[in-house]
């Protein structure tokens, strides 16, 4: 049970509450959390508030669960109250009645609704329990869903607002033991779930993704079991994950390192500099916080476990008898690991000392190993994004010529003599989208001008804007409690700076923009600058706002692919798959709602003809985009049931 206490009303109201107080500092000492007497008095006072308040009400078959846990968020709902209505989640401040309070607060009740089973089907009441001075009584607000608007009351009023909401609810008995036992199983984002899985060694129910969906265990677990059947048979392996976009892959891929093979030294090898910027960060900070590490101790714990491959990579190669300091090596995004020709060239800023693929080389450094070791391939659908990028198929070219095992999905390689097949190595159901699972599947369609298989899915959580300012302000709207907002766009979407949004986030920027938060100018959240799909591949928004650029636009026989150079917009029929891709990318980075802006154009200017986007937002509409709600009045809670 998540709950460190729990009891009806009947229990609550007839126990002892020294006694009730003293079972709660037992669970706290019994979880490894040191007590203090503020702590202890601010349990008196809440147990004394709700006896009262149940007292008020014919609660004798209520639940009360206090001190419940979240794990998505590391925290714990002060107390929850199941009536014969509604589910109330109580937040108790001593004073505090801020918009940051109220955020919270409802920011439980949001977590209860997306990962807790036996909340689904019953309204949710955030309530913020301050001070003793009275406060309005709550009025009919728009409800996007069956989380309330967070509402303050003092503690001599809660009685009241109980009966508030009785009123407004419709009956609907909830069972508390079953719904003390119910499935809890969040899907936090990247950045929770790196810090959480670094702090405490692996976090098993962050494999276990969703309340009511199918489940990453099967993956890891299978994972682990590959891993430890290489290191008893002393063997080398390759282990292929391969997954739709938002499956799930990374997870099992932080879990893999922080999890069941970091006292193998595993590291987590990625291209993905932002992503390695903004894990590395926000590791750090956290690191900091928990263990009052020096920052640079901090910072070079987390450097170990988090690397650029391609720095890995070049390490390896300078030093050719140089030996890996770590058994397991997680190779993300490893289907956008560059072929030879990409590899031997470099970049622009920095010349290669590569003389192979990046795959050829990553298996030649760590056969230098004794013994055995494997590297976990994590391989997304759909996100090649750049030329030069190997696949799949120059991973099975040099596992087969440099004597290596491998293990994949059968859907993933053909038979060989070197691979063996797994089916659990294959992640099929999206689990970052908390609203659709058909999302990846909906993204692939319309990009592939499936308009008649888009538009038969149930409708996703996109919606559909001609104007910037609507798009803001619909973000706000929909980033609920502590809920990430931010805009996407196209690093191709050269003409969006005439219709006002100029800004990207910065490469240096990146870390500030994911992990700092509105009212500081430089977080996604205030809206203000937009991340390209480098800036934002591998992590995720909870609500995203993609600006549509006239470098993907509709045309005979589809989608058209273009290069804005000079003054002029060019076709680039080469570049329409990793353009495409791109799209894909940006399409699939939101964790609840997106709201695609598909600007309007100017006919006086020649490179944004308002015809080119009025096909853009007629055919999303065809595949099932709805217009953002109108700013009207919603049913009354009880109607929404």
């Amino acid at each position: 049970m998540r709950a460190w206490f729990a009891c009806t009303g009947a229990e609550l109201l007839a126990r002892d509450a020294a006694d009730i107080v003293g079972r709660l500092a037992s669970a706290q000492q019994a979880r490894g959390f040191s007590g203090s007497t503020d702590q202890q008095a601010a349990w008196e006072d809440q147990v004394a508030v709700l006896r009262t308040a149940l007292a008020a009400h014919d609660s004798a078959g209520w639940t009360i669960a206090l001190e419940y846990d979240l794990l998505r968020l590391e925290r714990r709902i002060d107390a929850v109250l199941l009536t014969d209505r509604a589910i109330l989640c109580l937040e108790f401040k001593l004073n505090d009645r801020s918009p940051s309070a109220l955020r919270e607060a409802e920011d439980y009740a949001l977590d209860l609704r997306d990962f807790h089973a036996g909340s689904r089907a019953h309204p949710i009441v955030p309530m913020l329990v301050a001070g003793n001075a009275p406060s309005a009584e709550p009025a009919p607000s728009l409800l996007l869903d069956a989380v309330w608007p967070a509402m303050v009351c003092a503690r001599g009023e809660l009685a009241a607002r109980i009966a508030w909401v009785q009123s407004r609810a419709a009956p609907k008995p909830l069972d508390g033991p079953a719904w003390l036992d119910a499935p809890y199983r969040p899907v936090p984002q990247i950045v929770e779930a790196a810090t959480m899985l670094y702090a405490r060694h692996g976090v098993a129910e962050i494999a276990q993704a969703g309340a009511d969906r199918p489940s990453l265990t099967r993956t890891s677990d299978a994972i682990m079991r590959h891993i430890n059947a290489v290191r008893a048979a002393g063997e080398r392996v390759v282990i292929f994950v391969t997954g739709v976009p938002g499956a799930g892959k990374t997870l099992c891929g932080l879990n893999t390192v922080f999890g069941v093979a970091r006292n193998d030294g595993a590291a987590f090898l990625t291209g993905n500099a932002p992503l390695v910027a903004v894990l590395r960060t926000a590791l750090a900070r956290d690191a900091q916080a928990r263990s009052r590490l020096p920052r640079a101790e901090a910072e070079r714990r987390v450097k170990t476990a988090l690397q650029n491959v391609h720095r890995f990579l070049e390490d390896g190669a300078l030093a050719d008898d140089r030996v890996p300091d770590t058994s397991v090596i997680v190779f993300d995004e490893a289907q956008r690991a560059w072929d030879a020709a990409k590899a031997v060239l470099g970049t622009r800023n920095k010349p290669s000392r590569l003389t192979m693929s990046e795959p050829a080389h990553a298996l030649q450094i760590m056969a230098r190993r004794p013994g055995w070791c494997a590297i976990v391939a994590l391989i997304g659908e759909g996100q090649e994004i750049n030329t030069g990028e190997a696949g799949l198929s120059e991973w099975a070219r040099v596992v087969a010529a440099q004597g290596w095992r491998a293990v994949a999905a059968p859907r993933a390689l053909p038979v060989a003599p070197w691979l063996a097949h797994d089916a659990a190595l294959d992640l099929t159901v999206p689990v970052r989208s908390l609203r659709s699972e058909a999302t990846a599947a909906w993204v692939d369609a319309v990009l592939n001008d499936r308009v008649t298989e888009a538009a038969a899915i149930t409708p996703p959580p996109f919606f559909i804007t001609r104007s910037l300012d609507a798009m803001r302000a619909a973000l706000r709207r929909f980033a609920r409690g502590e809920r990430r907002a931010g805009l996407l766009r196209s690093s191709g979407a050269k003409r969006l700076r005439a219709e006002g949004l100029a800004a990207e986030v910065a490469a240096d920027d990146v870390p500030d923009w994911f992990l700092l938060r509105w009212p500081d100018v430089r977080a996604s959240d205030a809206l203000e600058s937009a991340a390209t799909e480098y800036a934002c591949q591998g992590l995720e928004l909870d609500v995203a706002g993609l600006a549509w650029g006239g470098d993907f636009i509709r045309g005979p026989g589809g989608w058209h692919a273009r290069r804005f150079i000079g003054t002029a917009w060019q076709r680039d029929a080469k570049e329409a798959h990793f353009v495409r891709n791109t799209y894909r990318v940006l399409l699939t980075r939101a964790r609840a709602e997106t709201i695609i802006w598909v600007p309007p154009g100017d006919a006086a200017d020649a490179t944004r003809p308002p015809a080119q986007m009025d096909a853009i937002a007629d055919y999303l509409r065809r595949c099932g985009v709805r217009d953002i709600p109108a700013a009207a009045p919603m049913p009354e809670p009880a109607l929404l049931l």
